[in-house]
């Protein structure tokens, strides 16, 4: 299969996802946990984009294939952290986490991870 998002295409989504993350959460009014939630996750996300080994990083000391296997490990968890931390009940926040496992499924999916990274 063709995997048509590059390193810097996946860089770009990566800094675009954890944004909008970040602000979402208060635009949407998620509940105080989900907020929280959101915060770290955007926080760890950009930390870990910043550190990966592809064009928009900020130091190149994660490599692209080990983001990659962090990208894959998260994709089952982001739908489960609603019930794992308690703020299923706040519908917009619990669907958030949906479609964001979604978009990380997607991404990670069409990412050519072979790919050479440093450029």
């Amino acid at each position: 299969m063709n995997k048509p998002i590059t390193p810097r295409t996946h860089g770009i989504l990566d800094y675009a996802t954890a944004g909008a993350t970040a602000v979402l959460s208060r635009v949407l009014g998620f509940s105080p946990p989900a907020a929280r939630t959101a915060s770290a996750w955007a926080a760890g996300y950009s930390a870990l984009s910043a550190l990966t080994n592809y064009p928009l990083a900020i130091k190149r000391a994660v490599p692209f294939r080990a983001h990659g296997a962090m990208d894959a490990i998260m994709a089952p968890l982001i739908p489960a952290l609603p019930w794992l931390l308690g703020f299923a009940r706040d519908r917009r926040a619990r669907n958030f986490f949906l479609g964001l496992a979604a978009v990380t499924v997607i991404v990670t999916a069409l990412t050519d991870w072979s790919a050479e990274s440093a450029a």
